[in-house]
């Protein structure tokens, strides 16, 4: 039987510094000896090297979480081969002696099209949590997208933050607590709100009901500190489908209503569908973010980058376009703008990174992104973002083919 790359690699780390961290009373991981994790991560060239050092270090619990997609993961594995796919027309003999990867979001300038996405409950992968993924970030001149269900407080976030700060909202069923958490964010300084629209309930994920998923004692939410809850999970109790931390009533009239109480950009992720990409800007939305939630809720659901150009087209650049789902490569956010995304997010491989040495992994993870981006750059002859278009993509026709189909029609 064939065994995948993917595979050595995850096998490979099963025999990787198992001894460099212990559980703390948290249930996080206390790293014991920082100086062995910076070797290591020091041999890590590219963003998959980092899956088995960072399975080796945190609790099975942590690893079926953030590894894991909903039901067969079909989806999971989609998003990552549709990439694999999409093949790509280099130019020579241009001058990329000079890069320029800046963009403009929401009239403020970026170094990158690289922002992490929201993900949750960090503390389980690593002892500081959101506070080394932020000074990762920070580090690396990357935007965090802040998730309401992090183990550190948007305020505590905020407090260490040298590069943007986004939040991520669940709309509560309370809207006068939701009311409060996004006044929250924006007091301590998020610069706009991302509205996750596609989780009225949680998807069907296996791997953490198998594992019976919940917060260790010691560990909670504090974005949510206050709400009538004391689930300890985000998963609903058995036999039923409703979470007490999502609201499956929520429509765009929520929207509208979040519209008109917020003061910094809104936008909708979890956009699939182009006939809500464009209710979405006719609601007045500033963006959209194209994402199957990491494949984690409905499984065979296509591909991000396979319903990203649909999307793109629809929304005609009224709005910025991000999009998340199976980024791992600098040739895979160059396919993405060249599909008619502004910026992408990257969500497990910053975990990962966060796993295998806090805030450093961050940092080299998006560094290493960054670098391989430069390089498909300079290698198909685009010297800025404004001049990636669909013509870096390589067609299977012929250009013969392609005039003569232009012809007939």
């Amino acid at each position: 039987m064939a065994i995948t790359r993917r595979e050595v690699l995850l096998s490979a780390g099963a025999l990787v510094g198992t001894h460099v961290f212990s559980p703390n009373p948290s249930g996080a991981i206390a790293f014991a000896q920082s100086a062995d994790a910076t070797q290591e991560i020091a041999g890590a060239v590219n963003l998959f090297d980092f899956e088995p050092l960072a399975r080796s270090r945190i609790s099975p619990m942590a690893w079926e979480y953030i590894s894991g997609g909903a039901g067969d993961e079909v989806t999971l594995r989609w998003n990552r081969d549709s990439f694999d796919r999409i093949k790509l027309r280099p130019r020579i003999l241009v001058d990329v002696s000079r890069l320029d990867t800046r963009i403009k979001l929401f009239g403020r300038e970026l170094p990158h099209p690289i922002l992490l996405a929201p993900t949750a409950y960090q503390r389980l992968i690593h002892s500081e949590g959101e506070l080394a993924t932020v000074k990762g970030a920070g580090a690396a001149g990357a935007t965090m997208v802040v998730s309401t269900m992090a183990t550190t407080s948007v305020e505590e976030i905020a407090a260490v933050a040298t590069s943007p700060l986004w939040f991520q909202l669940y709309v509560q069923p309370d809207r006068a607590f939701t009311r409060d958490l996004v006044q929250r964010a924006e007091a301590a300084g998020c610069q706009a709100l991302v509205v996750t629209v596609d989780t009225p309930v949680v998807g069907l994920r296996n791997r953490e009901m198998r594992i019976k998923f919940a917060l260790p004692p010691g560990m909670d939410r504090p974005n949510l500190k206050g709400l009538k809850t004391s689930s300890t999970s985000h998963l609903p109790p058995e036999n039923e489908i409703y979470s007490a931390v999502l609201d499956p009533k929520l429509t765009w009239k929520e929207i509208d209503w979040l519209r008109s109480l917020a003061r910094t950009p809104v936008l909708l992720k979890g956009v699939l569908n182009p006939d809500d990409a464009e209710l979405a800007v006719k609601a007045g939305v500033s963006g959209i973010i194209v994402s199957n939630h990491g494949a984690r809720n409905l499984d065979t659901l296509p591909a991000t980058i396979d319903v990203l150009p649909e999307v793109a087209a629809r929304v005609a650049g009224r709005v910025p376009v991000l999009m998340d789902g199976g980024v791992r490569r600098g040739t895979d956010v160059l396919k993405a703008l060249a599909l008619g995304a502004n910026a992408v997010l990257i969500g497990r491989p910053y975990l990962y990174g966060l796993g295998a040495a806090g805030a450093e992994g961050v940092t080299r993870v998006v560094n290493i992104l960054r670098r391989e981006f430069e390089m498909a750059m300079a290698l198909t002859g685009r010297t800025s973002i404004t001049g990636i278009d669909h013509s870096v993509l390589w067609s299977d026709r012929p250009p013969a083919q392609r005039e003569n189909g232009r012809r007939k029609r």
